[in-house]
C-alpha cells in the first residue's frame, strides 16, 4: 500500500499540516503540497465540439504522480465551512481528467483507491466541518472510492492545534491504522 498526502493549505507549517504530520509520522508517504504547483482553474468545455483543451500547468504531472498511490490523505484547512480553494481547484480538475484520453481509466482507477480527510478549522469544526466531510464522501462515492475516515481538529491561530488533545489522539489512531495496512 502506498500513500499520497495531498496538502491543500496555502500556509506553510500551519495547523492542518502539523496535525497531518502527526498522523503520518513514521509512515512511508509521498507528500504533495498543492501550494507548490501551478494549477489553473478548470475551463468547462464539456459541451463544446472540441471538448476540454490541454491546459499548460502542473496539474497533469501532479495527478499522474498521485494516481500511482493506493491511499489518498486529503489535508485541508476548513475555509468558510468547506475545503480550501486550493484543494477544490485540484479536485475540480478531475472533471477534465475524466475526459482526458491520456487517462482513459481515471474513474476506474480511483475506484480502487481509498481516502482519508484531515481538516482543521476554528469555528466549531467538529460540527461545522461535517458538510465538507460529506462533500468528500460524495466525491468518493461518485468515483467508487472508499472514504475510510477523517480527523477534524480545532485551531485558528498558528500552533493552536497542538492544544487539541482529541484531534491529536485521532491523528495518532489514524497513524496506527495506516501502519497496520502497510
Amino acid at each position: 500500500m502506498s500513500i499520497a498526502v495531498i496538502y491543500g493549505s496555502t500556509r506553510e507549517n500551519g495547523n492542518t499540516e502539523w496535525l497531518t504530520e502527526e498522523a503520518v509520522s513514521g509512515v512511508p508517504v509521498e507528500k504533495f503540497y498543492l501550494r507548490e504547483y501551478n494549477i489553473l482553474p478548470i475551463k468547462d468545455e464539456r459541451h463544446t465540439n472540441a471538448g476540454f483543451q490541454e491546459v499548460l500547468d502542473d496539474y497533469n504531472h501532479l495527478i499522474g504522480r498521485i494516481l500511482m498511490h493506493d491511499v489518498f490523505i486529503f489535508a485541508t484547512p476548513v475555509y468558510w465551512y468547506s475545503m480550501s480553494g486550493t484543494m477544490k481547484l485540484f479536485i475540480d480538475r478531475w472533471s477534465q481528467t475524466l475526459r482526458d484520453k491520456n487517462y482513459p481509466d481515471f474513474k476506474e482507477s480511483l475506484a480502487k483507491k481509498s481516502a482519508y480527510v484531515i481538516a482543521v478549522g476554528g469555528d466549531k469544526p467538529a460540527i461545522k466541518a461535517l458538510p465538507m466531510i460529506q462533500q468528500f464522501q460524495y466525491i468518493c462515492d461518485y468515483f467508487g472510492m472508499a472514504l475510510e475516515g477523517y480527523v477534524i481538529g480545532k485551531a485558528s491561530k498558528p500552533g493552536e492545534i497542538q492544544g487539541d488533545a482529541k484531534a491529536i489522539a485521532a491523528a495518532r489512531q489514524l497513524r496506527e491504522t495506516l501502519l497496520q495496512h502497510l
